[in-house]
């Protein structure tokens, strides 16, 4: 099992790197949008290039970041039913989701849109607007980011595996699972109980 959570780990440090990446490319696609509005607006100018790399860009940080919001827990999922269960429930559910569910959807859309991809590379398909933009690279961040969805999806469904077995910790309960809005909960009970405590 050991051998499993390393493996685990680094699809984890893999999907934790896109992520980070991801956020510099809202980054750039905010930039590129504000520089083609002024330009529009005080040149009476626009380029085709820069919307459609502004929907490429967009389409990146989805698609290759979707892998990273499976491994912060920030899916959607309905907490109020899993928040009544036992964790060893909650991590069966995980199991059997990711196995039966995850896994193949990842897989037909990976087969689906890898052919789409390779045909746009080998005929150097382009955009049909003026001044538009090649097509396949974009054509190749949908099975990419299914790939790396699947990738943490393996890595989740390791560490639901070994959480069954006792060799690891319960990550849905952990801290790093939460949400931006329950971690500030807790921080808000926490300094609750303590003004509470020093009464």
């Amino acid at each position: 099992m050991s051998f499993l959570l390393m493996i685990s780990h680094g699809i984890d440090r893999l999907n934790q790197m896109v992520g980070k990446f991801t956020t510099w490319l809202i980054l750039a696609t905010t930039l590129i949008s504000a520089g083609n509005a002024i330009v529009r607006k005080a040149f009476d100018s626009s380029s085709n290039a820069l919307l459609e790399i502004q929907w490429y860009l967009f389409a990146a940080v989805f698609l290759l970041g979707a892998g990273y919001g499976l491994l912060k827990n920030s899916h959607v999922r309905i907490d109020f039913v899993s928040g009544m269960l036992s964790p060893r429930m909650r991590n069966w559910i995980d199991f059997w989701g990711i196995l039966l569910a995850l896994f193949p959807f990842c897989a037909i859309c990976i087969y689906l849109t890898w052919p789409l991809f390779m045909q746009a590379y080998n005929t150097g398909e382009m955009s049909s607007n003026a001044g538009g933009l090649i097509r396949w690279p974009v054509y190749a961040l949908v099975p990419a980011g299914f790939a790396l969805l699947m990738l943490q999806g393996l890595s989740e469904l390791i560490k639901r595996l070994a959480f069954l077995m006792g060799t690891g910790e319960d990550v849905l309960s952990s801290e790093e699972a939460m949400s931006d809005e329950e971690k500030e909960l807790l921080e808000l009970e926490k300094l609750a109980q303590q003004s509470l405590g020093a009464r």
